[in-house]
């Protein structure tokens, strides 16, 4: 397990394990790749990020990963891998995580991508992204460092 603070000073808390936080996470996070290049999408407010959200009413954490990446970024997504899971502690109710991994087969242009403005497909994520301007906070924290080595680790991707 990794502890740490976020960028806003908040404790973090993660690990690949299997649901040690939560066996029901309202939350998800998508590491995915699209054609051999790195799936992001444009938050308005943000900036660049990979796709993640809340579930919905009846939804599973895996449903909403796929939803999320469609809406996000037009991806259809064809495999999808439980990684690991982080809660970040604030001064409100935590917020859990389930992270994934997700290699997208297609792209769908869409009229609407929410609250993103689409898909962004990068080589490589850059090794100093802490200090890259137009990259979302969630992107530059530890737990993105420690998501890549893990998925370079196991073969991810």
């Amino acid at each position: 397990m990794y502890t740490f603070k976020d960028a806003y000073n908040n404790q973090v808390f993660l690990s690949f394990e299997r649901h040690p936080f939560s066996k029901n996470p309202r939350h998800v996070w998508v590491v995915c790749t699209y054609d051999g290049k790195w799936l992001l999408t444009k938050h308005s407010k943000r900036g660049m990020e990979f796709p993640g959200g809340k579930l919905e009413i009846g939804e599973t954490p895996e449903q909403a990963a796929v939803r999320e990446v469609f809406e996000e970024t037009g991806g259809k997504v064809d495999t999808l891998t439980y990684i690991g899971q982080y809660k970040v502690v604030s001064k409100g109710a935590p917020i859990i995580k389930n992270i994934y991994v997700g290699k997208v087969k297609e792209l769908v242009e869409q009229q609407d991508y929410f609250e993103t403005k689409g898909p962004v497909l990068l080589d490589e994520i850059p090794p100093s992204i802490q200090r890259e301007e137009g990259f979302s906070f969630i992107m530059k924290d530890n737990v993105l460092q420690y998501v890549m080595k893990y998925i370079k680790r196991i073969k991810a991707i």
